[in-house]
């Protein structure tokens, strides 16, 4: 199946000439959920990470139904103020605005390869964010999956060394 034949555009959200890739219209579809989570499978299967870390909110719908799959811990990154124990932050830009995200202390064990996955790559700061947050708590990021993945916003390369995996690739106006 094309995935992008299942992914909506909402112009201008969340602001005016921010072209939204709306992942919500992929996964109405048991065969594009599935088809998403196997892909992810088959490339982690052979070489599976510790942990897989995923953010807040879009990227938990995929990696919690990929860390169930393959019988991983899932480490979830949170907006500040939504993890109940004591955590570790870090701050991002974002191509609309800036935030923070936060994972619990501990959630990391020293050593670990932690697999980043979120739904969506443009500008690469939350994932430069996850990872730092990876790799204070002493683990490793084995590599950033996505996807989607908007080409023109320059986050593969905001994100160099660290290597990078994404289904469907788009131009920003796509």
């Amino acid at each position: 199946m094309d995935l992008s034949d299942v992914i909506r555009n909402v112009p201008d959200f969340p602001k005016a000439g921010v072209q939204f890739k709306d992942i919500t219209t992929l996964v109405l579809h048991p065969q594009a959920f599935a088809q998403v989570i196997d892909v992810f499978a088959e490339r982690y299967e052979t070489n599976k990470p510790d942990a897989i870390l995923a953010v807040e909110s879009r990227g938990f719908v995929f990696g919690g139904a990929l860390a169930v799959r393959l019988g991983l811990p899932f480490i979830m990154a949170r907006k500040p103020g939504k993890l109940p124990a004591d955590t570790l932050k870090e701050s991002f830009d974002l191509e609309y605005g800036s935030d923070s995200i936060e994972i619990h202390e501990g959630a990391v064990t020293p050593g670990w390869r932690v697999l980043i996955l979120d739904d969506l790559l443009a500008t690469g700061g939350t994932v430069t964010a996850a990872s730092r947050l990876v790799q204070r708590a002493g683990g490793t990021v084995q590599e950033a999956a996505f996807v989607i993945e908007l080409l023109p916003l320059g986050g593969r390369e905001a994100l160099a060394p660290l290597p990078v995996f994404s289904q469907i690739t788009f131009h920003v106006d796509e």
